[in-house]
């Protein structure tokens, strides 16, 4: 594969290879260096690509445990799960304002998740990713998924009722 042919290839997941990275890692700056990271095992292991019936599945993959790795590493103790990719520039004020809580709120909740279910509600939910796919980007059971993202909605449901009922009775 020549480099036009990587780049077709390529660009158009590099989004989704940046915020699977920005949620699983620090800051805009770890996700970058880990999506440029990932990039390049990619070209190094060009001649190798076409043979993968899906390749943004395997960089997605690729992706996922290069930033576990990155989390259990020593250099990782002051990481936190942080997610950010929302931005409107037509808002009102408040809307925006409004906006930004809401994304906060999801932000706080989706850490509290356990690893996989974040993992899970991440991929299909956000990255918007088919069951097959996250099957082979997780190596789960279709079964598995679907209950892990089942537990994951309800959980962020359930944090959700609780901040917008608060105080009520």
């Amino acid at each position: 594969m020549n480099q036009s042919e990587f780049l077709n290839t390529v660009l158009p997941f590099k989004d989704k290879l940046y915020r699977l990275a920005k949620r699983l890692l620090v800051s805009r700056e770890e996700a970058e260096d880990a999506t440029q990271e990932i990039i390049m095992k990619l070209w190094t292991n060009n001649a190798k690509m076409s043979s993968y019936n899906n390749v943004e599945a395997f960089a997605m993959t690729m992706t996922k445990n290069y930033c576990l790795d990155r989390l259990k590493s020593k250099q990782a103790n002051n990481l936190k799960l942080v997610h950010s990719n929302y931005k409107d520039e037509n808002t009102s004020l408040q809307k925006s304002i409004e906006v930004k809580d809401s994304v906060s709120w999801m932000e706080r909740i989706m850490e509290n998740l356990p690893e996989q279910q974040r993992l899970v509600l991440q991929l299909r939910d956000i990255e918007q990713y088919e069951y097959d796919e996250i099957e082979k980007m997780l190596d789960m059971k279709p079964t598995a998924i679907r209950v892990t993202l089942s537990r994951a909605r309800k959980a962020v449901r359930e944090e959700l009722l609780k901040k917008h009922n608060y105080g009520i009775s």
